[in-house]
């Protein structure tokens, strides 16, 4: 009754975010129907700002670039290549607790960033995992974590930065942030650290999932079909 994992696009095959959010969503609907074990989406996406419930016009880019509002929680963040991001479309136990959810994969990020060299970690009162103030800066967020609980499945997760561009970050107020920055693995240990050899490594980490008692443990009585990935990439890129 194992997590179920998709490696769904990886540079140079970026995942446009709509194509993405529709894949998201026929994998929620399976899940909660019982078609679909509890599946984990891995991707990079091409560059794109998300608009979560609480995101404010005031956050939005200063240049007019276009926002994606969605349904997860927090503000307006950016994703784009050079991100690892993760979708935990799981069904939750219950009583559900999904802040207990957003703890774990906190925890796992920052076991798996451990890993390449960074020693990160959480801040009260905020998601995601961090580095601290040093002698290099104030506190810099690492990863971000947004998640979308419907009818007790999650959709949405979490955006680790690891080799991406930092600039995008500067147009907006990065999950209405203002008093902290932005950083990546590579900018921390100076070397390029790429998705793709994180990925393994998360996977590893995400398993624990399974263990943690907040996701129903469940198969299907015949597996699932295969993800349809070659029409979902024909899809990202008609949208270009």
């Amino acid at each position: 009754m194992a997590l179920h994992f998709e490696r769904v696009g990886f540079d140079p095959d970026f995942v446009e975010y709509r194509a993405g959010l529709e894949l998201q969503q026929q994998v929620h609907d399976e899940v909660l129907a019982g078609s679909r074990g509890n599946t984990v989406l891995l991707l990079e996406h091409e560059p794109v700002y998300t608009a979560g419930r609480r995101a404010e016009a005031t956050e939005y880019p200063y240049d007019g670039t276009p926002v994606v509002p969605i349904g997860r929680g927090g503000k307006i963040t950016y994703h784009g290549p050079g991100m690892l991001v993760g979708y935990p479309i799981v069904k939750l136990s219950v009583p559900i607790q999904p802040v207990k959810l957003v703890r774990m994969l906190e925890q796992i990020i920052i076991a798996v960033v451990a890993d390449f060299g960074v020693n990160a970690a959480t801040v009260d009162g905020r998601s995601g995992a961090w580095v601290l103030a040093d002698e290099r800066g104030p506190d810099r967020k690492l990863a971000a974590i947004g998640l979308q609980a419907s009818r007790k499945v999650t959709m949405h997760g979490f955006a680790l930065n690891c080799s991406n561009d930092l600039r995008p970050f500067g147009k907006i107020i990065p999950c209405g942030i203002s008093d902290a920055g932005i950083t990546s693995i590579s900018q921390e240990v100076g070397r390029e650290v790429r998705p793709a050899d994180l990925v393994e490594r998360m996977e590893i980490e995400l398993a624990s999932l399974e263990s943690g008692g907040i996701i129903e443990i469940f198969e299907p009585p015949t597996p699932a079909a295969p993800l349809d990935l070659a029409r979902l990439h024909g899809l990202s890129h008609a949208a270009n």
